[in-house]
């Protein structure tokens, strides 16, 4: 090999051995963003079915006979699915823990509440119920050490 060659290479390994070097950084910039983002997606999750729990004691305690828990259809899930007499009750659950700026039942979009119909058709269908259905939506505040439950009956109608 000739000088010329053995410096293009030894340049070569340099720019590589930098370009690495800037890679493991950029590497482990990601890795702590992603533990970042799973430990806070975690007590996210972790609150949302704390809510979940709570919802449904509270309607226990209201009478209700809690039939299903988080049914799933396609891309669909119900949280709660109870009944109280002759009405299937199809609950939504939103949990917050501050009270924000909007309020928490007008954060069901309407892609979720076609979510919602879908599930519920196929549920009702497949466990054959000849009931009246109605679509609730239950909000868990909490407000710093207590949590404030709203139960919104009839929130939205499918027709």
């Amino acid at each position: 090999m000739d000088i010329m060659t053995i410096q293009s290479f030894s340049s070569f390994c340099k720019e590589i051995t930098i370009f690495l070097l800037k890679l493991r950084s950029i590497c482990r910039y990601f890795r702590q963003t992603a533990l970042f983002f799973k430990k806070f997606m975690g007590t996210h999750n972790e609150f949302g079915k704390q809510g979940e729990e709570m919802a449904a004691t509270y309607l226990v305690k209201k009478g209700y006979l809690i039939i299903c828990r988080n049914y799933r259809y396609l891309k669909a899930e119900i949280d709660i699915i109870a009944q109280k007499g002759n009405t299937v009750a199809i609950i939504e659950v939103k949990s917050r823990s501050s009270a924000y700026f909007e309020n928490i039942a007008e954060t069901v979009s309407k892609k979720k509440i076609g979510l919602l119909l879908s599930a519920t058709d196929n549920f009702i269908k497949t466990k054959e119920l000849d009931r009246d259905v109605r679509f609730d939506i239950i909000t868990i505040l909490k407000q710093n050490d207590k949590f404030v439950i709203e139960h919104f009956e009839d929130a939205f109608y499918h027709f």
